[in-house]
């Protein structure tokens, strides 16, 4: 689990900053970082010479285009999958020895027994937004770097900064699917989830929008 930022050095403190919040100018990442511009931007060429963080020109109305820092591959790989090479591995073993029924078996069972989990560990949060939060809790200690925001409309957004099992759900899309499922058994049928941004699929992060249907009492 990634360490809290007040415990982590300056560069680091950068990087999972980058990593939680997307491209950052020097600006303010020095507001964050409680440092001077100068010695924001010195952590930054250090950390570009390293090949971690890298930068993009944006055009502003206004003054020169500003320098928007972001992780490069080399950086996000600071916030590794854990076992990557063997679950992937584990995965294309089971789909040769038992084929796709059997993939779909193992993926219902890891379902059903989070899912035991996750209600055991929630059974005391009755509101949405105490089973949103409580979520959110039980993903970050399994490593989805995960938090909270809620809407100006009254929804929840749930966004996961990252996805320890990347790998195994490239190869294995039925694992995000059944992700999907089991928030929304977690949340109940009075609640509606969706899936707004996919890691999978090239974004950031995953951020699921959550909001009670209408009708319903949270």
């Amino acid at each position: 689990m990634v360490e809290p930022e007040d415990e982590l050095g300056s560069r680091d403190r950068i990087l999972l900053r980058l990593k939680t919040r997307g491209p950052q100018t020097a600006a303010q990442l020095a507001e964050r970082l409680e440092v001077t511009p100068v010695a924001a931007r010195q952590h930054l060429a250090l950390l570009e010479e390293e090949g971690l963080v890298d930068y993009a020109e944006e055009r502003r109305p206004v003054g020169r285009p500003a320098r928007m820092w972001s992780l490069t591959e080399a950086g996000s790989a600071r916030f590794p999958e854990g076992y990557a090479d063997l679950t992937v591995d584990l995965l294309q073993s089971m789909r040769e020895a038992f084929g796709e029924k059997g993939l779909s078996r193992l993926i219902e069972t890891r379902t059903a027994r989070t899912l035991a989990q996750y209600e055991e560990q929630l059974s005391s949060a009755k509101t949405l937004a105490t089973r949103v939060r409580g979520l959110a809790r039980l993903r970050t200690a399994e490593g989805y770097m995960a938090e909270v925001v809620r809407n100006k409309d009254g929804s929840y957004t749930l966004i996961e900064n990252h996805c320890p099992i990347c790998a195994a759900a490239k190869l294995c899309q039925g694992l995000c699917a059944s992700e999907l499922e089991l928030f929304r058994t977690v949340l109940g049928p009075a609640h509606r989830i969706e899936r707004e941004e996919h890691i999978v699929d090239g974004s950031r992060r995953c951020t699921y929008r959550i909001e009670t249907v209408k009708g319903s009492s949270s």
